[in-house]
C-alpha cells in the first residue's frame, strides 16, 4: 500500500467519524427542536394535534379567565386569527392582556393550546415578525411607538413635599 493510498483511508475514516458524530448530534436536538408559529399560521396551515411549538403573539383583550388551582385560560391573536391557550402555573408578572407573550407546549385535538410554559415579553419593542406586520398592516403598530391604538393614560396629579404639582414623577429627597 503506499503512502498516498494510506493518506486517504485515514482521511475518509475520519470523514465517516465526523458525519456518524454529526448525525448523533442531529438526531439528538430533533427532540429538543421547537418551532415558532403565530395565530395565522396555526390556522392556515392545520397543526396536526399533538404537535409541539412556540406560540406567539398578543393576549386579547378580556379573554383573561383564571380558574382554581393556577389555571389560566385566555386567547393569543395576532389580530387575523385567534388561538385559545390553557396553563396551569404561575404567569409572569407581566403577563398582561395587550401585552406580547410566547407560550410553549402542544395543540390538543379541540383546537385548544395547552401551555406548559408562558413567556411575557418586557416591551413591546420585541415582537414577532409575523406579528409585528400584521400589526403594521393594520395600522396599530409603529416602529419604536410600540402599539399605536391605546391612547396612554394620564399621570394623576400629585404634590411633592415641596408643594409643585407633577404629573406622576416622584420627589426625590
Amino acid at each position: 500500500m503506499t503512502r498516498k493510498s494510506r493518506r486517504l483511508i485515514l482521511i475518509a475514516a475520519c470523514g465517516a467519524v465526523l458525519a456518524l458524530a454529526l448525525g448523533l448530534i442531529l438526531s439528538a436536538m430533533s427532540g429538543s427542536i421547537v418551532f415558532f408559529r403565530s395565530p395565522s399560521e396555526v390556522a392556515a396551515q392545520g397543526v396536526a394535534p399533538g404537535t409541539r411549538f412556540r406560540l406567539g403573539g398578543l393576549v386579547k383583550d378580556g379573554s383573561l379567565q383564571r380558574g382554581p388551582d393556577q389555571t389560566v385560560d385566555f386567547a393569543v391573536t395576532d389580530t387575523n386569527a385567534t388561538v385559545q391557550v390553557q396553563y396551569r402555573g404561575l404567569l409572569p408578572d407581566l403577563f398582561r392582556e395587550g401585552q406580547g407573550v410566547v407560550a410553549e407546549g402542544r395543540l390538543e385535538p379541540g383546537g385548544i393550546f395547552r401551555a406548559d410554559t408562558v413567556l411575557a415579553k418586557h416591551d413591546e419593542s420585541y415582537m414577532p415578525r409575523e406579528v409585528a406586520d400584521a400589526l403594521k398592516a393594520q395600522g396599530r403598530w409603529q416602529e419604536g411607538k410600540g402599539m399605536v391604538d391605546k391612547p396612554a393614560a394620564a399621570a394623576p396629579e400629585t404634590k411633592t413635599a415641596a408643594g409643585d404639582k407633577t404629573l406622576g414623577q416622584r420627589s426625590e429627597r
